[in-house]
């Protein structure tokens, strides 16, 4: 039903979803000459975790942010407060689906709740376990195994360019446009 209200234009509809990334890759399918084994040279340290938080609205737009590590409650707050705002502005009903994810139900968050309903947000949780319907999945999928398959990354820094360029060209393939969410903490890149 929320997709078809999507279509009929009558809501916002995104999918909100994090993930994250290692300067470490896994070596993608490809053939190789008979007896030779395929091999990926790694970097010296593997470095910290890169993590990527962001608002799919199939065919329209994409907006994340990236932070260093997990994604963390203050970060999730500060994306949902931009798009409560932005519905407000805008005067549409805007309807984010999203997981069970323990920062989308802790107890400072459900208190936000009836907040961003006044100004037009609204959260669909997806059932548990549920995680095909969401479709950011396929994002994660192919930029993961697409843009940066058998890369390595000398540092966090390199793989945050790396993941940068690497939704852009996913958003240029599917012909949507990117925005990037700058976190009001040190470790957001």
């Amino acid at each position: 039903m929320l997709e078809l209200s999507a279509a009929a234009g009558e809501i916002d509809l995104k999918y909100l979803d994090e993930s994250g990334f290692c300067a470490w890759s896994e070596p993608s399918y490809s053939y190789y000459f008979r007896g030779k084994q395929k091999r990926l040279e790694q970097s010296k340290r593997r470095g910290r975790r890169l993590s990527i938080i962001d608002f799919l609205q199939p065919l329209i737009s994409f907006v994340y942010g990236l932070v260093i590590g997990g994604v963390s409650r203050k970060s999730y707050i500060q994306m949902m407060e931009l798009e409560a705002l932005e519905a407000q502005k805008t005067g549409r009903i805007r309807v984010i689906v999203q997981d069970n994810g323990p920062i989308h139900r802790c107890k400072e968050v459900q208190e936000l709740w009836p907040k961003w309903e006044e100004m037009g947000l609204y959260i669909f949780f997806l059932p548990k376990y549920c995680s095909e319907m969401n479709p950011i999945e396929l994002e994660w999928q192919h930029l993961k195994k697409d843009e940066l398959a058998s890369k390595t990354f000398e540092d966090e820094l390199d793989l945050a360019y790396a993941v940068i360029d690497g939704v852009q060209a996913r958003a240029e393939k599917e012909n949507y446009s990117t925005q990037r969410i700058r976190f009001n903490s040190n470790s957001s890149l």
